[in-house]
């Protein structure tokens, strides 16, 4: 299986998206980078299928995987009753153009 490193090692990579996916659930949509959008859509969609199966055991993983707790209810209890009939394709991607400093591809990513 193939990632993007994104210029940083494994601890700081895992912080990284913990970060990241803990402020996507909570507000629904962020502004990144196109390569940490990327990266982040495959987590938060496995995360979703999670929360979809709504057991002690999915709960206890979400939480290991994200920094809130009030997150991970939102989570389940939200967003899983959301996308129930939903097969997949839980997140969007929308090109904004270039920063300004380093020209690096902005995108926003939110919740379908």
């Amino acid at each position: 299986m193939s990632y993007r490193k994104l210029g940083r090692n494994s601890a700081a990579r895992k912080a990284l998206f913990t970060s990241i996916l803990t402020s996507f659930f909570r507000y629904g949509r962020i502004e990144t980078t196109e390569a940490k959008a990327k990266e982040l859509r495959k987590f938060a969609e496995n995360l979703i299928t999670l929360a979809k199966r709504g057991d002690l055991s999915a709960r206890r993983q979400a939480i290991a995987e994200l920094a809130d707790e009030d997150v991970v209810r939102k989570l389940f209890d939200e967003i899983a009753g959301k996308y129930a009939d939903r097969q997949g394709g839980y997140t969007r991607i929308l090109k904004l153009g270039v920063r300004r400093g380093d020209a690096a591809p902005m995108v926003i990513i939110e919740l379908v």
